[in-house]
């Protein structure tokens, strides 16, 4: 079963026990992925890889938005978008924890046999498919930067 079918289902469960946060932030993440094959044209399949890259983009709007209602003194607003990151963390794949991203990072200095921060490009081409979708990419950055200098 595809991961779009899985958001459906869990869709019409949390309609049926009236769930209505859940319900309205799962429609929000089902009208991206309808958008998105819409875009996608004749063949109008969107790939898990789509989804969770849909996905990711989702939990990275409510982050900001709830960082911005926080900052501003909108602690309902921050809250109400804290839940629906939740709710969308739940499709995603677990993050990495710092430990696990430094592993990746240091093999892959090694690999890439970078001396220092000139030659970040090579290193963070080397991370990112390895972290894709597993880590926030300023994370991977702040870290690369780190490990080399």
């Amino acid at each position: 079963m595809a991961l779009s079918d899985d958001i459906q289902t869990d869709l019409i469960a949390a309609m049926k026990t009236r769930d209505a946060e859940r319900v309205a932030t799962l429609r929000m993440v089902v009208a991206a992925i309808r958008n998105a094959r819409v875009a996608a044209g004749s063949d109008g399949e969107v790939s898990d890889a789509q989804t969770l890259e849909l996905l990711a983009k989702e939990a990275k709007s409510r982050t900001e938005a709830a960082q911005v209602y926080a900052e501003a003194g909108r602690t309902e607003l921050a809250d109400k978008e804290l839940r629906e990151l939740e709710v969308i963390r739940g499709y995603l794949p677990a993050q990495l924890d710092d430990a696990e991203l430094r592993a990746i990072v240091d093999v892959a200095i090694a690999d890439t046999g970078a001396a220092g921060p000139a030659d970040l490009g090579k290193v963070m081409s080397a991370v990112m498919p390895q972290v894709k979708g597993r880590a926030d990419g300023k994370a991977v950055n702040a870290m690369v930067r780190q490990r080399l200098g």
